[in-house]
C-alpha cells in the first residue's frame, strides 16, 4: 500500500508561505522537537551540532511514522529558531555571543513521546550525535504574531525586521516574547542573496 504524502507547509500555508508584505497571523499550538543553546550561530559548534541532531531525529520520526499502519509519509518541516537575550523583548540586538536560542522542527501529531524518545536515542548513537540527548518533544503555542518573508543574507535582515516592527506598531500592537525565524532555504545549497527566511514576532 502506497504511503499517503502529507506536507504541513501546505496544510498551514498561511504560516509557512507568507508574502513580502507584513501580515498578522494566528499560530496554533503545534508539536516540535526542540533544543536550547547559547552563543553566536556563525561560530558556535553547539549550534551546528544542534541542527544536525534535530534533522537526524526528525528524519527518524518520518520513517517511523511511514512504517506504521497509517502509512503516512510526512515531509520533514524546515528548521525554526527562537532568539532572545535573557531579560529583553524583541529582536536581540546585542552581540551574538549573548544570544540564547531554541532551535526546533515541527512534528506531525502522530509523533508521541515514546516515538520521539526512540528517535532521539537512535540519533544519539548512530553517528554519534551527542547533542541529540538534549532534544525534547514539546507543544508550543505562539498565538497572535506578525510575520513577513525576507529574501537575502542573514546579516542583512535588520531593515526588514524594523519594517515588521513598524507594521506591528502601526496596527496598534506591541512585540512580545521571542524573535522567531523559519529557514525555508538550505544555506549550504543556496546563494546568500536567494535565502528565504520567514521573520515572525509574537504580538499583544
Amino acid at each position: 500500500m502506497m504511503a499517503v504524502k502529507v506536507d504541513d507547509k501546505r496544510e498551514f500555508r498561511q504560516l509557512y508561505a507568507p508574502g513580502l508584505e507584513p501580515a498578522i497571523v494566528e499560530v496554533p499550538e503545534m508539536t516540535f522537537l526542540m533544543v536550547d543553546g547559547t552563543g553566536d550561530p556563525n561560530t558556535s559548534p553547539a549550534f551546528q551540532a544542534a541542527v544536525e541532531a534535530l534533522y537526524a531525529a526528525s528524519y527518524g520520526l518520518k520513517f517511523a511514522i511511514k512504517r506504521a499502519p497509517s502509512g503516512i509519509d510526512h515531509v520533514v518541516m524546515p528548521l525554526e529558531g527562537l532568539w532572545h537575550v535573557p531579560g529583553e523583548t524583541g529582536y536581540p540586538e546585542n552581540g551574538a555571543d549573548a544570544w540564547s536560542w531554541t532551535l526546533m522542527i515541527k512534528q506531525p501529531d502522530e509523533v508521541t513521546q515514546e516515538l520521539a524518545a526512540e528517535a532521539i536515542h537512535d540519533a544519539a548513537v548512530r553517528k554519534p550525535l551527542p547533542a541529540a540527548t538534549r532534544l525534547r518533544l514539546e507543544r508550543f503555542e505562539e498565538g497572535r504574531a506578525a510575520q513577513i518573508l525576507y529574501v537575502g543574507p542573514f546579516d542583512a535582515e535588520p531593515p526588514t525586521i524594523e519594517r515588521l516592527m513598524d507594521f506591528i506598531r502601526a496596527q496598534g500592537h506591541a512585540p512580545t516574547g521571542r524573535h522567531h525565524e523559519i529557514y525555508l532555504s538550505d544555506p549550504s545549497r543556496t546563494a546568500p542573496e536567494k535565502l528565504k527566511t520567514i521573520i515572525r514576532h509574537p504580538i499583544h
